[in-house]
């Protein structure tokens, strides 16, 4: 086996296996094309030098880190941080050429701790055999739990693996710490419009036969590319494909559109069509049309929309425009995006069409989204109000001794567990009202149980009112006795004053 072509390799940036027998010739002979090879346009255009890697300049100029790394012949560990169709598993291939080391891919997707055993035992018996160095590259490595994560970080702890893992989300969040500190993390971008460009080029040269494309074709390819040089490259190899059953030469923006229409239902993040499908989705939900809100849903994910958007989505969804109405809502959409990440697709969009049915016919309140602004509303335009000392939390002896804490009326040891006539807001602040429960479903109940309690408080605060001005009269009374007059004396020297009455 040549020692420059590690085995093993997985699909690369543009999908099927590379550096096996019969594999194509190094880009700069691939000027004649061998139609018996049936090999995808997408592994045809694979670059086999780092030089041939298009974008991704932040990292792979002079003096930028893989540059650096790929200079230095030495491999580390790191994971690479981008969008689908942006070069990770390329990347991770021809730094494992590079380094001549031996290549194991494995996708999270399909693999457990099995493969994982199965790995490290090949890079054992490679070492043993060769001294040679062993990359793993994990595949969507936000897809693996702790437990199979922790299967393969002693070995790379040990220098006996290199890892180098691909992932499209935060690996902040989804990579165990552990294994974070022990890798580099290299963010990759979307390929820009003239990157697309480029690509664009190398896949119509590598067509079998010549096709030229106008410039609205031509934008149009790279605006459904959306950054993505994987999505790109397949499109162009079914226009040609296209092209050739149509006996065209050349094509037009018509073409690109009639050609692969159910392709163009895909919408890049950004467009229009995109948010107006989102648009439509909510509204159907909002407006408790199920039937409706799974054709909308369904349009988005028919187009390529992620299902985890979705899913985000139909939680915003429970909050604004279901609320306490229903608040075993918010709980399902919840549910349903674990299992939609749990199961993945097809299987976990049956989740997302349960819970876009559950919304759509949920009982509708937006007074918590209503309350939510309204008091967002009044803080911006409110002073910063001290906190009540009796609600304060009093940890220290300092604190209880200037009186944080003090007069705290614990709810728990009052009847009904709720502490009458107690005021929350801070003192002096108006009193305030921004939730107004409605009259459907569970806030029918909440509204009448706010009202309860209201109640209580009004009558608390009254009965404390009049016990107030009890004691005050009390004082005063109290004092009037302890300068030795009624409260009917007179001072001016009419009966019941007790100074002497002159002669």
């Amino acid at each position: 086996m040549d020692p420059e072509r590690p085995s093993g390799i997985a699909p690369d940036l543009f999908g099927g296996p590379a550096d096996e027998p019969g594999a194509p010739a190094p880009q700069a002979e691939r000027g004649v094309h061998d139609a018996g090879a049936r090999i995808p346009l997408a592994e045809r255009l694979r670059p086999t030098t780092i030089d041939e890697v298009v974008g991704q300049r932040h990292l792979l100029a002079p003096g930028r880190p893989l540059a650096v790394a790929w200079a230095s012949g030495t491999p580390h560990s790191m994971i690479l941080w981008g969008p689908p169709g942006s070069g990770k598993t390329t990347l991770a291939q021809l730094l494992a050429r590079r380094f001549n080391a031996e290549f194991i891919a494995i996708s999270a997707v399909l693999s457990g701790v099995k493969d994982i055993r199965d790995a490290v035992a090949r890079a054992q018996k490679v070492r043993a055999e060769s001294g040679r160095a062993t990359i793993l590259f994990v595949d969507e490595v936000h897809r693996f739990n702790k437990a199979q994560q922790d299967a393969f970080l002693p070995h790379v702890e040990r220098g006996l693996l290199t890892f180098i893992g691909a992932t499209t989300e935060n690996p902040s969040f989804e990579v165990i710490g552990a294994l974070l500190s022990r890798s580099t993390v290299y963010v990759l971008q979307p390929l820009s419009m003239d990157e697309l460009g480029q690509v664009l080029d190398r896949a119509l040269a590598a067509l079998p036969a010549a096709l030229a494309v106008d410039a609205g074709a031509r934008d149009a390819i790279v605006a459904y590319a959306d950054g993505d040089a994987r999505r790109l490259v397949n499109l162009v190899e079914q226009l040609g494909t296209a092209a050739a059953d149509a006996k065209r030469s050349t094509i037009d923006v018509g073409f690109v559109e009639n050609a692969i229409a159910r392709s163009l239902r895909r919408f890049d993040k950004g467009g229009e069509a995109f948010y107006d499908q989102i648009s439509a989705l909510h509204k159907s939900v909002r407006g408790s049309d199920p039937d409706a809100a799974l054709y909308w849903m369904c349009r988005m994910l028919d187009g390529g929309a992620d299902p985890r958007y979705v899913g985000r989505r139909m939680v915003r969804m429970a909050s604004e425009d279901i609320g306490l109405a229903d608040p075993r809502a918010l709980g399902l959409a919840l549910d349903a995006v674990a299992a939609w990440e749990r199961l993945g697709s097809p299987e976990g969009d049956l989740a997302l069409a349960e819970c876009v049915l559950y919304l759509a016919c949920a009982p509708k309140s937006n007074a918590a989204y209503v309350a939510y602004g309204a008091a967002r509303s009044f803080i911006a335009d409110d002073l910063s109000r001290p906190v009540p000392l009796r609600l304060r939390n009093a940890p220290t002896r300092l604190m209880g001794e200037l009186g944080y804490g003090k007069g705290y009326r614990y709810a728990h040891d009052e009847p009904g567990a709720h502490a009458a006539g107690e005021r929350y807001l801070p003192d002096g602040m108006p009193e305030q009202r921004f939730y107004h429960p409605s009259e459907r479903g569970a806030e029918l109940r909440i509204g009448e149980r706010l009202a309860e309690l209201r109640a209580r408080d009004a009558a608390a605060r009254e009965a404390a009112d009049r016990a107030t001005a009890d004691r005050a009269s009390g004082d005063r009374a109290t004092g009037d006795r302890a300068t030795g007059r009624d409260a009917g004396d007179r001072s001016d020297g009419t009966p019941g004053d007790p100074r002497p009455q002159s002669s």
